[in-house]
């Protein structure tokens, strides 16, 4: 069960250094980030600073939603 959740953590890490790193968000990258964050049962505090960056972003249009 460890496993999963440490590959749960890189995989999320992974996919959000690429979103930010690219500027914007895919509706692929969105799907993954969905299934990431709905396959995780708890989130500790650094990602749900980064979730919550993700969404601020594309709130404030830092990132760009394209399909």
């Amino acid at each position: 069960m460890q496993s999963t959740s440490s590959s749960t953590q890189t995989s999320l890490d992974n996919l959000l250094k690429h979103i930010f790193t690219i500027g914007r968000i895919t509706r692929y990258d969105q799907q993954l980030l969905m299934s990431t964050l709905l396959s995780k049962e708890g989130f500790n505090e650094e990602e749900r600073q980064q979730i919550s960056r993700v969404f601020d972003s594309v709130q404030r249009g830092l990132l760009k939603v394209v399909d």
